[in-house]
């Protein structure tokens, strides 16, 4: 679900004009819808309703402060993996009690910072991460909350970037030594054993390897809780959107790919609750694309045409700085114009960026309504994995952030000033 849809030939989000919006705001600029995010949380915690369930929102898919602070009035949890999303979600009004530390690289300041705020448990990621997290709060006098996390060599045929649950991912701990791993940690003088965790991957599209792990893991979650009376069991997030959308394939009868089946809520629920129930823990999600993806998009505008005799160019005023997943992960996103089509007609494009990279694109070869300089399109499924990943190659500003509820837009965060980009820089005398 997401409330991007046209009215009366324009593009709107929720109730907001979004030809209007850009108007105000300049090109390029991400908007995000807060009914969509609403939407996302409320039904997967309904889906779930059958089990005591903790969903931790993974920060690092969208970390906006106006992002983390609707979701903490919501009441969900946060998975962090750094002391800046700590101090983000501390920002945003959000519980550290709720919060699970994941990452495979904590640094004694963090672990300190975590230690001193309460988060409900650190997801450790590897035995020498279990003791030198003893060492810290053995220092400060304290008790540590861990869950270890166990790679169940489960292959979750995603991205091989975004892979992390088989045995070749620097994620977790072999499932073939956790109960040695389990044993020696119960041993330390200034850890309790809270839980276990595992997350196979992201973008995962089909129920199967979410019920393969979970069928693999539940014996041993038994056998954790009767040994070390466990609290939870965090079985990660994952759950993967729709890139392929109906937005597009229902405008201007240009679309000619099937629309993706989605991972329903309803599917999601109906085949792991059954096997979750019994365990009679505390249950432990930590979903990020799922809430956040197809809840945002980035506009961008067209500044000129270049046509070769290999190829048509349509560049924009937004860069792989701005969204880098094409780039990265050979991300497809869905692009339409803000303005309705008129016209059927389609060609084949390229829409690319300023960036001195050849590697500065967001669609290639592309079927797309006729668009002419000046006119805007809309980048869908941007919510997630966007903004947080923008940078300042090329010393280009970071666009604005702008937050829909119903008919009002907010500017959650300003464009960057060409001053900001400097100001912390100093010209030694």
């Amino acid at each position: 679900m997401h409330s991007f849809e046209y009215k009366g030939g324009v593009l709107h989000c929720e109730g907001v004009n979004l030809d209007e919006l850009v108007n105000e705001t300049g090109s390029p600029v991400y908007v995000y819808s807060k009914a969509t995010i609403l939407d996302h949380y409320r039904r997967l915690s309904a889906g779930m309703s059958e089990l005591d369930c903790l969903i931790c929102y993974a920060t690092k898919a969208n970390s906006n402060l106006a992002i983390l602070n609707l979701l903490a009035k919501e009441g969900s949890g946060f998975d962090i993996v750094s002391g800046g999303e700590l101090y983000r979600v501390e920002k945003a009004g959000g519980d550290p009690g709720k919060c699970t530390f994941a990452g495979v690289g904590k640094t004694r300041e963090e672990i300190e910072m975590a230690l001193d705020a309460g988060i409900l448990s650190f997801n450790a990621e590897s035995e020498a991460e279990v003791e030198f997290i003893n060492q810290v709060a053995g220092e400060k006098g304290v008790i540590a909350p861990i869950a270890l996390r166990v790679n169940p060599n489960v292959d979750a045929k995603t991205h091989k970037y975004i892979s992390t649950g088989k045995s070749e991912n620097k994620f977790g701990i072999d499932f073939s030594i956790i109960r040695e791993a389990y044993e020696r940690a119960s041993k330390l003088p200034h850890i309790k054993v809270q839980g276990l965790q595992m997350h196979i991957g992201s973008q995962l599209t089909s129920i199967g390897p979410f019920e393969e792990a979970v069928k693999k893991v539940v014996p041993l979650v038994e056998e954790l809780k009767e040994r070390y009376g466990i609290e939870f069991f965090s079985i990660g997030g994952g759950m993967g959107i729709v890139y392929t959308d109906s937005l597009a394939s229902g405008v201007g009868q240009w679309w000619d790919k099937k629309e993706e089946k989605p991972l329903t809520i309803e599917e999601y629920a109906s085949t792991l609750v059954p096997l979750l129930k019994p365990l009679d823990l505390k249950i432990i999600l930590e979903p990020g694309r799922f809430m956040v993806g197809n809840a945002g998009i980035m506009i961008t505008e067209v500044l000129y045409e270049k046509r070769g005799s290999a190829k048509t160019f349509k560049i924009v005023d937004a860069g792989m700085n701005d969204l880098i997943r094409p780039a990265l992960y050979e991300g497809h996103h869905d692009i339409v114009p803000v303005k309705e089509p008129s016209s059927f007609a389609t060609e084949p494009v390229d829409i690319v960026g300023p960036v001195c990279e050849s590697g500065d694109f967001f669609a290639q070869n592309r079927e797309l309504p006729e668009i002419q300089a000046g006119d805007r399109i809309a980048i869908l499924s941007a919510g997630a994995y966007g903004f947080v990943m923008a940078s300042n190659y090329n010393t280009r500003r970071f666009p604005p952030e702008v937050l829909v509820d119903g008919e009002k837009s907010h500017i959650i965060r300003p464009r960057q000033s060409y001053e900001d980009l400097v100001s912390a820089e100093v010209i030694p005398d």
